[in-house]
């Protein structure tokens, strides 16, 4: 198996898709005795294992929790056989760097359309416009020197071709979770210790981030006969806690969650409303299906794709509150069947058939490139 860098932008202690799938991928990678080291910006919050190299770091002022790496190029890693770059910023600019350097294979995941995040540096709408421009400009002009681009999902590629783009191979492979550790489980005990009463749970978990637009889920929870439960932080939590306060909903915030507690959480749910439009695959709905919850989605981004109405869920449009509402009502009445049908799709949604699939590609491509 090929030896790989792996260059990322987010990493542990930060817990979110793109961390999540780089130490995943990592584990099964060396589960199969290959071996795959990671780049990353470090933090005192963090004692990196073997194979984890980090580098000096600075934090990101306009987005709590994330850091930005300092470029450069640890000597350990550079004797590998493939470069794979989880970011187009600092350190996956590191990453091409070596690729080029050594005439290595270079392969670019697209993790997180940048141009969504613009409002978390202006308020005005013209500037906001112009950066998500320069960011689709800088997106193409990296993506386009990948000797392959890897999305988790048809949307997102249609977006990099699209909307970027992109004019180059991009290959839609899941990022895949880890269906060993989501199993239904037994949800009695974590509703005691976090004091959820009786009766029906709607809820979310992940970044409570402006862009995620959990308010509407908030809003269209009013008069439901569900009891509210959000698990995770960010920075639009506590306006999020004022607006539940204001509309009197029964809502429980019940901050960051310990992974291993996760598979409660969704186990607890009678279903995950995911209202996000700016996913790029959306791996909270995939474990919340893969412990039997189906999942309300937004009708955008790739959440198009990774809710199968009918089958794990269902979609409503964008803003429209009462069909959110409708589709979180028509989950609970259909729970058990819709339930039945998500843990069918275990196996396709698994972390093992996506890193299957990644071997695959690293073989091609080094083989192209003469490896």
């Amino acid at each position: 198996m090929q030896s790989v860098a792996a260059f990322t932008d987010t990493y542990l202690p930060t817990v979110n898709g793109v961390s999540y799938t780089v130490q995943t991928w990592r584990d099964h990678w060396r589960e199969r005795d290959g071996r795959m080291d990671v780049v990353y910006p470090g933090t005192d919050d963090y004692v990196p294992d073997a194979g984890e190299y980090p580098v000096r770091s600075v934090s990101f002022p306009f987005y709590e929790g994330y850091r930005l790496g300092v470029p450069r190029v640890p000597s350990r890693v550079d004797d590998v056989d493939l470069v794979h770059a989880h970011t187009p910023f600092a350190l996956g600019l590191s990453g091409l760097r070596l690729a080029r350097q050594k005439n290595l294979p270079f392969i670019a995941s697209y993790h997180t359309p940048t141009g969504e995040y613009a409002d978390y540096l202006t308020s005005r709408d013209s500037f906001e416009q112009r950066i998500e421009s320069l960011s689709e400009r800088y997106e193409r002009w990296f993506f386009g020197r990948a000797d392959a681009v890897v999305c988790p999902s048809q949307a997102t590629r249609d977006h990099l071709h699209n909307v970027v783009g992109v004019e180059g191979e991009v290959i839609v492979l899941s990022n895949g979770i880890d269906t060993d550790r989501f199993v239904p489980t037994d949800a009695a005990d974590f509703r005691e210790r976090y004091d959820l009463p009786d009766g029906p749970l709607v809820g979310y978990t992940g970044r409570h981030g402006y862009e995620k637009n959990l308010d509407e889920f908030l809003k269209a929870a009013d008069g439901l006969d569900a009891t509210v439960v959000f698990g995770g932080d960010g920075p639009a939590r506590e306006e999020l806690e004022s607006l539940a306060t204001k509309m009197g909903l029964d809502a429980h915030f019940l901050g960051f969650l310990p992974r291993e507690e996760l598979p409660a959480f969704y186990s607890a749910l009678d279903a995950f409303v995911f209202p996000s439009p700016v996913e790029t695959q959306g791996l909270v709905a995939l474990e919340a299906n893969a412990c039997g919850t189906p999942v309300v989605g937004v009708n955008e981004g790739a959440l198009s794709d990774t809710v199968v109405d009918g089958v794990t869920g269902y979609h409503y449009s964008l803003g429209d509150t009462d069909a959110c509402r409708a589709a979180i009502e028509r989950v609970l009445d259909e729970r058990e069947t819709l339930s039945k049908s998500c843990l069918e799709r275990r196996d396709a949604v698994s972390v093992e058939r996506a890193v299957d699939e990644l071997s695959t590609l690293y073989d091609r491509v080094c083989a192209e490139k003469g490896y």
